[in-house]
């Protein structure tokens, strides 16, 4: 028993001293990412393979040292592929994803992200397997990140087989963690099932972080991305250029979330509508008239309640090349159902739609919930010329000085945002909203309002 508990001891130490050395190895060529290899606390488990909680590198030594003897390499660039998952927030996801495929993205995404890094400390003859399908995903999508290499497999929808296939040619850690206990341990029978059982039982078992909510990790998470991209933009430009996966994702990860319903809503007024004001019911007085009186209350229910809607309105939709097609009428169609939800649509509305290119194409008024789905359902798109910004404002301009605007609350320009904009603001508030897949950030004016969207989230 003593020898077993000193082979185990060594086994132990071992697999540790492996991990110090990746992690070293890693600082030494990525300086940038210091913090953040230095975040996880190195824990071992005999239940483990690789894994993370955020706070916790859990690792079982046995598989450290197997992989160590088969490819020197392996450990340092499965470290890295773990510290990766934790800087672009990918187990700080909801349940309701798939998670077969959220789980394949993630480990695309981190795989693609240390190709582009070029370390000899992390080359790896997986490499060669990856490199077809990281090549065909950028082709299909673009930026790999893990969310949209997510959309794309939801869309696509691979035989189970070929997932299975793409799972272990690029499966470095384990996700199970990231998704809350589960009690699944009756239904393993498969040794794969097995292991996910072990894995499980290593964040049970392996200890905690007191004090550290899942929030509060998320947040100091999403700090240390921000200095990691700040650093690379300024002091650590040169690897910067060189990584653009990283760079992309971290811009991904660290750029502001907005919710358009929210947005939207900021540009309705105060009307009146014909509802009960529950607000300004006073039950007491009610109920007590009913049984003095015998059905005649003493106080009635206001009949109309003062509500934040949207009466007069222009959607302006850029029709260049670049927002074309069915993107444009999901955007409308998004629009216009935030518009005519109860809480911000009049009855009567003033809304113009104006497609735009480099000339306005087209001018819709829209005066009631019958016109504006009349308009979507047999909507075409017009133009797909060059972009520019000014005549849809000449034409607001004009529409205001004849009289066709009470109370212009605003004007939305859906866009790229490569386009001539307006020397001078106008009276009204404008936004433009921009379709964003590379991450940029485009500049707008100083008098514009500016809101950006990836395509998944229309």
């Amino acid at each position: 028993m003593s020898q077993n508990n000193g082979n185990d001891s060594i086994i132990n130490k071992t697999a540790n001293d492996v991990l110090l050395l990746s992690r070293n190895s890693l600082i030494v060529n990525l300086r940038f990412l210091d913090i953040a290899l230095g975040r996880l606390e190195l824990t071992a488990s005999d239940h483990a393979t690789l894994a993370t909680d955020g706070r916790r590198l859990i690792y079982g030594p046995k598989h450290i040292l197997r992989n160590f003897r088969n490819e020197t390499t392996r450990p340092t660039r499965d470290y890295l592929h773990t510290v990766i998952h934790c800087i672009f927030s990918h187990m700080f996801v909801g349940t309701l994803v798939d998670r077969q495929l959220w789980d394949l993205a993630c480990d695309i995404a981190a795989e693609s992200t240390i190709g582009d890094l070029g370390l000899r400390v992390t080359e790896s003859e997986r490499q060669a397997e990856q490199k077809p399908v990281i090549d065909m995903l950028r082709y299909e999508v673009g930026i790999l990140t893990a969310e949209k290499i997510y959309h794309y497999f939801r869309e696509a929808d691979i035989p189970e087989e070929d997932l299975e296939t793409l799972s272990r040619t690029f499966k470095a850690d384990d996700h199970s963690g990231w998704y809350g206990r589960r009690d699944r341990r009756k239904d393993k029978t498969s040794d794969q099932d097995e292991q996910e059982k072990h894995d499980e039982e290593a964040y049970d078992d392996s200890g905690s972080i007191p004090g550290i909510s899942p929030e509060a990790l998320e947040a100091e998470w999403k700090e240390i991305a921000e200095k990691i991209q700040d650093d690379l933009e300024t002091f650590s430009k040169e690897q910067g250029d060189d990584a653009g996966d990283l760079m992309q994702n971290l811009r991904a990860v660290n750029r502001e979330k907005y919710d358009y319903t929210a947005f939207l809503r900021k540009f309705a007024r105060l009307g009146e509508a014909m509802m009960v004001n529950d607000e300004e019911f006073d039950n007491i007085f009610y109920t007590y008239g009913l049984r003095l009186y015998k059905n005649m209350p003493l106080v009635e229910p206001l009949e109309y309640k003062e509500i934040k809607r949207i009466r007069d309105f222009v959607i302006a939709i850029d029709t260049s090349g670049s927002t074309s097609g069915d993107l444009v009428q999901r955007f409308l169609q998004k629009t216009y159902n935030i518009l005519k939800s109860s809480e911000s649509y009049f009855s009567r509305v003033n809304i113009h739609i104006i497609q735009c290119d480099a000339d306005v194409q087209e001018h819709v008024r829209i005066t009631s919930e019958k016109e504006f789905d009349d308009y979507i359902s047999s909507m075409e798109i017009l133009g797909l010329g060059g972009t520019d910004f000014r005549p849809v404002f000449s034409l607001v301009d004009e529409l205001i000085a004849g009289g066709e605007f009470t109370d212009l609350r605003g004007l939305i320009y859906f866009t790229d945002g490569f386009g001539t904009f307006p020397v001078r603001g106008p009276r009204y508030e404008t936004a433009f909203v921009f379709l964003d897949n590379a991450y940029n950030n485009p500049e707008v004016p100083p008098w514009a309002i500016k809101l950006v969207l990836q395509d998944e989230e229309i």
